[in-house]
C-alpha cells in the first residue's frame, strides 16, 4: 500500500482543542522569546568570556542529542496531552525560581547552564507530544493549514511582538522577563490541561518491549520511508548551513557589510517578516505543486537568497535575501512536519518524529563550528556562500523523493492514502 500526502483547502476547526492548542503555543512562544533575548544580555553581564558565552548556546543543543529519541518513545506511550501540560508546569516553576534567583543577584554562569540543559531537556518531550497530539485534534487532511496557523501565530508572537517588549521589562528589572516567561509557561499549562482529548488508542505492547526497541522501531519507520528519509538528510544539510550563517551573521552584518546594529536589526527584522508571508503562501504552493515539491521549491529558493547576501555587498541585498530566506523556511518547516504526521502510523508519530528532529537537529552545532572556522580561513561572506552549497546539496537529494505515492512502512487506517502527489 502507498501512502500519498494530502492537500486540502480546509482549515482546522477552533472548536474541538485546536483554539486552545493554538493560544497555548502562542502564548508559550512569546514568552521563550523573551526568555531567548534576555539570557545572553545577562550572560555578558556575568563574564566576557566568548567561550564561556557559547557554552550557554550550545547546552541549547545537547539534549536534543542526548534525550531526543528517549523523548519520542516516551511520547508515544504516554497520554500526550497530560505530558504536555505536566513538562510546561515544570519548567515554568524551573523559570519562576530562575528569576528569584536573578532577583536576589545570585545569578551565575554555571546555573545559566544548567538552566538551558533543564530546559532543554523537557523540551525533547514536550515538543514530540506535541507532534503526535495534533492529529487528534484536527482531520489528518487539514493538518498542513494547522501547522501554518501554529507556526505563523509562533513567529508572529516570538519573532515580531515580543523583541520590542524586551527592553521595557529589562528596564523594570533582570528579573522581569523570566518571570513573564514562567507566568507564559503556566498559562499554557492551564490551556493544554483543559483539553478534552481521549488518551490515544494504542495496541498492547509486545512483551518484552523496551524503549531501546521502540526507538529502534522509530528509527527504522524514518528510514524504510524514502520520502521522510530524503526530508531528514536534506533538513540536516540545511541545518549545517543555517547554524553557519547564524553564528556568523553578526560579524556579516556589522563587518562585512559595515551596516552596524542598525543593518543587523534591518536583516532580522526582514527574516522575521519573511516568516509570516511564508506562513501564509505554504499551503497555496502545496496545492499547486505537492508537498515534496513545495520543499524543493523552498530549498532552490533559499539557495538564491544565500548566494545574494553572500556575494552581494549592499544592504538592501541583505535585507532581500534575508526575507526570502525567512519565507521559504517557513515554507520548509509547514511541510517537512505535515509530512512526517501525515506518512507516520499514528501509534508512531512521537518516535519517527524525534528521530527526524534528533537527527536533523544534530547539524547546527556543526554547522556553526564550520561557519567560525570558514569565515576566519576565507572571509566574513564565506558561510553564507557555504550555506547556499549546503542547501543546494539539499534540495539534490530530495530530488529522487519528490513522487509521494512510494511504499511506507505499514501504515494505519488513520493515514491517509489520498491522490498521489504530483
Amino acid at each position: 500500500m502507498a501512502v500519498a500526502e494530502t492537500v486540502n483547502r480546509g482549515a482546522p476547526a477552533w472548536r474541538g482543542g485546536f483554539g486552545r492548542l493554538w493560544t497555548a503555543a502562542v502564548i508559550s512562544r512569546f514568552g521563550d522569546a523573551l526568555r531567548t533575548a534576555a539570557l545572553p544580555l545577562l550572560a555578558v553581564s556575568l563574564t566576557d568570556e566568548p567561550l564561556v558565552i557559547a557554552s550557554v548556546t550550545a547546552c541549547g543543543y545537547l539534549p536534543w542529542l542526548l534525550f531526543g529519541l528517549f523523548g519520542g518513545a516516551l511520547a508515544d506511550r504516554v497520554d500526550q496531552r497530560r505530558a504536555m501540560w505536566l513538562v510546561d508546569t515544570v519548567r515554568g516553576l524551573l523559570v519562576a525560581g530562575f528569576a528569584v534567583v536573578v532577583a536576589l543577584g545570585h545569578a551565575s554562569v554555571p546555573l545559566l547552564i544548567v538552566l538551558a540543559f533543564s530546559l532543554t531537556a523537557l523540551q525533547t518531550l514536550f515538543d514530540n507530544a506535541s507532534t503526535a497530539l495534533l492529529p487528534s485534534l484536527v482531520k489528518r487532511e487539514v493538518l498542513g493549514s494547522a501547522n501554518a496557523r501554529l507556526m505563523t501565530s509562533q513567529q508572529l508572537a516570538g519573532g515580531l511582538l515580543a523583541g520590542p517588549v524586551v527592553p521595557l521589562l529589562l528596564a523594570a528589572g533582570a528579573c522581569t522577563p523570566f518571570a513573564v516567561d514562567a507566568g507564559t509557561y503556566l498559562a499554557a499549562a492551564a490551556l493544554v490541561a483543559s483539553l478534552r482529548t481521549r488518551p490515544p488508542e494504542r495496541e498492547p505492547r509486545p512483551a518484552g518491549s523496551t524503549l531501546r526497541t521502540e526507538i529502534r522501531a522509530g528509527l527504522r519507520t524514518l528510514w524504510q520511508d524514502r520520502v521522510l528519509r530524503a526530508v531528514c538528510l536534506a533538513t540536516l544539510l540545511c541545518n549545517i548551513g543555517m547554524g553557519a550563517l547564524i553564528a556568523t551573521l553578526a560579524l556579516h552584518v556589522t563587518r562585512w557589510l559595515a551596516a552596524g546594529n542598525t543593518g543587523y536589526v534591518a536583516a532580522m527584522t526582514a527574516y522575521s517578516a519573511g516568516s509570516l508571508a511564508g506562513g501564509f503562501v505554504a499551503q497555496r504552493i502545496a496545492r499547486r505543486t505537492g508537498r515534496v515539491r513545495a520543499l524543493l521549491i523552498g530549498g532552490a529558493v533559499q539557495t538564491g537568497s544565500l548566494l545574494l547576501i553572500g556575494s552581494v555587498r549592499h544592504v538592501p541585498a541583505l535585507v532581500a535575501g534575508m526575507l526570502l530566506l525567512g519565507m521559504m523556511n517557513m515554507v520548509w518547516n509547514v511541510h517537512q512536519v505535515t509530512l512526517m504526521q501525515q506518512r507516520s502510523p499514528a501509534s508512531m508519530v512521537g518516535r519517527v518524529a524525534s528521530a527526524f528532529r534528533t537527527s536533523s537537529t544534530s547539524g547546527a552545532p556543526l554547522g556553526a563550528l564550520l561557519g567560525g572556522a570558514v569565515a576566519r580561513l576565507y572571509g566574513l561572506n564565506a558561510p553564507a556562500l557555504l550555506a547556499a552549497a549546503l542547501f543546494a546539496a539539499a534540495v539534490t537529494a530530495l530530488i529522487p523523493a519528490r513522487h509521494g505515492d512510494v511504499p511506507v512502512v505499514a501504515p494505519e487506517a488513520s493515514v491517509s492514502t489520498a491522490r498521489p502527489a504530483p
